[in-house]
C-alpha cells in the first residue's frame, strides 16, 4: 500500500483545519481555535489507488499551524513530504503577499515540483464568494489555483482534492518504480 505526505500550510485563520476536517470526513469544529504546531490526520480515500489493480493509498495530511511562531518546527514538519496544499483566505489582501513566503519555504526549499502544489482560495462562510481574478506573482500564477466554499460548493473542492491525491499518488508510484528499476539495474 502506498503512503503519502501532504502538508496543508498558510496564514493564520485561513480555514485549513476546517478544510482539512471537511476533505477527511473528520469531526466538524464550530469555533476557532488556532492550530498548535502541527494536528496529523490519517485517512485513505476510495476514489485514489495506486494501480489499475485497486491497491489502495493511505495518506497522512499535516495540518499545520499558520503563526510564524512555529517556524523553527517547520524542517522538520517538511521532511519526507510529497505534496503541499497552500490555503488562503482570498478575502485578506494581506495573505496574498504572506503565500509567496509559504511557497518559498515549503515548495521552493523542499525543491518539489509545482505539480506537488495547489493552492485553495478558502472563502469563509458569509464572505460572498468572490471568486473573481486574483493577481497571484509570477512563481504562484503558475500553481493550480482552486476556491473554495463549504456552504455553496462543498463538492466542488472534494473533486478537485481527489484529482490532486490521484496526481500525487502518481508521483509517489513513479518514483517508487525508478527507485526499485536502479536497485535491478
Amino acid at each position: 500500500m502506498l503512503k503519502a505526505k501532504i502538508l496543508f500550510v498558510g496564514p493564520c485563520e485561513s480555514g485549513k483545519t476546517v478544510l482539512a476536517n471537511f476533505l477527511t470526513e473528520s469531526s466538524d469544529i464550530t469555533e476557532y481555535n488556532p492550530t498548535q504546531g502541527v494536528r496529523i490526520l490519517e485517512f485513505e480515500n476510495p476514489h485514489v489507488t495506486s494501480n489499475a489493480k485497486g491497491t489502495g493509498c493511505e495518506f497522512e495530511l499535516w495540518d499545520c499551524g499558520g503563526d510564524p511562531k512555529f517556524e523553527s518546527c517547520w524542517p522538520a514538519l517538511m521532511k519526507d513530504s510529497h505534496g503541499v496544499v497552500i490555503i488562503f483566505n482570498a478575502d485578506l489582501p494581506s495573505h496574498l503577499k504572506e503565500i509567496e513566503m509559504w511557497y518559498s519555504c515549503f515548495v521552493q526549499q523542499q525543491f518539489l515540483q509545482d505539480a506537488q502544489c495547489l493552492l485553495i482560495a478558502h472563502h469563509k462562510p458569509g464572505s460572498g464568494s468572490d471568486k473573481g481574478h486574483l493577481t497571484l506573482s509570477p512563481p504562484l500564477s503558475k500553481l493550480k489555483l482552486v476556491h473554495s466554499n463549504l456552504e455553496d460548493d462543498p463538492e466542488d473542492i472534494r473533486l478537485e482534492f481527489i484529482k490532486y491525491l490521484k496526481s500525487i499518488i502518481n508521483s509517489v508510484s513513479e518514483s517508487r518504480d525508478r527507485e526499485e528499476m536502479s536497485i535491478i539495474t
